[in-house]
């Protein structure tokens, strides 16, 4: 949701919609500089979050963040933002951010995860001791390019490196792993992919969604966001992921493409509501 006019905005507009999570930039995500959040900020956000009856909340981390970068520059500036936003949600009380791991910029994805632990637990480190209710949800990735993250074993194999494991989990992008070739448009498929899902990463890293449906095809590893039932994973696919017992409880984030009056959001949320059995 937007957080035109202030932070606290994102849950009327939430509320607007009928939705019962939300997902936030706390800062301009495609800026390095971020002002502190005001007492007034952080108040506000509070008392709106509270008298919204708590809704499961997370924030999305900068889209500058590179934490598999061989550049050390942008190593620094990405362990400094990512220590930053844990900060921020620390004093706004929300429990997750979500991050893509990072791009290992053609050193291979071997070395960029190395790099990704090192900057990753770096930023755990800077944040300090009293931010440990805050955790990191790494998001599945579509695969272009040099990106980190397209795979469940390489997920897993930041979350297992990392000293601070506890507090890391997952966030599954539907039209990312789609786009990277883990298909759910059928039961068969579907099964299949949460099988991998639970022998790498373990179903209960699994923590958060995003539901997109795809403009490309099956491992096509390009990132395009489709309204639901639009795309190529199609309605068939989020009924099985909506209607799976295993994921009844968890948050589930709508990143498709709207406007100004969210009736974009509308739709696709009643379009996702009428495939509940």
């Amino acid at each position: 949701m937007s957080v035109s006019g202030g932070l606290h905005t994102a849950f009327s507009r939430m509320e607007r919609v009928g939705a019962e999570c939300l997902q936030v930039f706390t800062r301009n995500q495609r800026q390095w500089k971020a002002p502190p959040l005001s007492d007034e900020e952080i108040n506000l956000f509070r008392l709106r979050y509270q008298e919204s009856g708590r809704p499961p909340v997370a924030s999305h981390a900068s889209y500058l963040i590179n934490l598999g970068t061989w550049k050390e520059e942008l190593a620094e500036k990405s362990v400094a933002a990512l220590a930053e936003e844990l900060d921020r949600c620390h004093h706004l009380s929300i429990p997750w951010v979500v991050i893509h791991p990072g791009s290992h910029g053609g050193k291979g994805v071997p070395k960029g995860i190395e790099r990704v632990i090192r900057n990753l637990d770096r930023a755990f480190e800077l944040s300090g001791p009293g931010r440990t209710r805050v955790g990191i949800l790494l998001e599945t990735v579509a695969g272009q390019g040099t990106a980190i993250g397209s795979t469940f074993r390489e997920l897993a194999a930041i979350i297992n490196g990392s000293s601070f494991s506890s507090r890391l989990g997952v966030c599954v992008d539907t039209c990312h792993i789609f786009s990277a070739g883990y298909d759910i448009s059928s039961k068969k498929a579907y099964e299949k992919t949460m099988n991998e899902l639970e022998r790498t990463i373990g179903l209960e890293k699994v923590r958060l969604f995003h539901l997109n449906d795809s403009k490309k095809g099956l491992g096509a590893r390009i990132d395009r966001h489709e309204h639901i039932g639009k795309g190529r994973i199609g309605l068939s696919g989020f009924s099985l992921l909506l209607n799976d017992s295993l994921w009844a409880e968890h948050p589930m984030i709508l990143e498709t493409p709207k406007g100004k009056e969210q009736l974009e959001d509308i739709e696709n949320l009643n379009v996702l509501r009428s495939l509940l059995k």
